[in-house]
């Protein structure tokens, strides 16, 4: 048992801390989260402490009232709205640098992402058989979700997709092209089945 299992009451999503040891829990994740200098966190965002926030050679920007779980990996270049929740073992990965955000990943205001969703805004290039794929870079591509969209449980997002306001994502589905506004989509790759206009 760690320490933030004592801390949290078992609790990995944080909530509005009601004692003192949910104020130290939440104060030791901002902490941690502001050791790097490219990380911008207002007061009213909550990071448990075993989440692992890095910018890499990126920036990383929180939003207002934003929750990020235990567990949830967030690196590189990503942008996050306001009123954002990122759920356990979720990754999401922003690629490029300050100066060049390429594969910059952009949150809206008030998305909800489930547990174990995976979103990577770059691919390996694999095109020469003849070289290790290790050797042959990457190739960076934005992934932007727009305001009120729910990214359910186990859902990959690829680099260079755009997802519409209010749409929302199925559990389990891969997402390989733009989904747009006010569309449920689910399945490998993701298909839009219904409106919500």
């Amino acid at each position: 048992m760690s320490l933030w299992n004592l801390l949290d009451g078992g609790m990995s999503h944080p909530t509005a801390p009601s004692n003192w040891r949910e104020r130290l829990l939440y104060w030791c994740g901002r902490r941690l989260a502001l050791r790097h200098r490219n990380v911008t966190l207002p007061k009213s965002t909550r990071i448990h402490p075993g989440a692992k926030i890095s910018p890499r050679n990126g920036a990383i920007h929180f939003g207002e009232n934003c929750v990020v779980a235990d567990g949830a990996i967030i690196q590189g270049n990503v942008r996050f709205g306001d009123h954002c929740s990122v759920q356990p073992y979720t990754i999401i990965t922003g690629y490029g640098s300050i100066e060049s955000p390429t594969g910059q990943v952009t949150i809206g205001d008030k998305v909800r992402i489930a547990s174990h969703g995976m979103m990577i805004a770059a691919n390996h290039n694999f095109s020469d058989p003849h070289q290790a794929i290790h050797d042959q870079g990457l190739s960076h591509a934005p992934i932007t979700i727009a305001d009120d969209v729910w990214i359910g449980g186990r859902v990959n997002l690829t680099g260079g997709i755009t997802i519409g306001h209010g749409s929302v994502i199925g559990g389990g589905s891969v997402v390989t092209k733009d989904i747009p506004p006010m569309s449920i989509a689910v399945g490998i790759p993701a298909k839009v089945v219904k409106s919500r206009k």
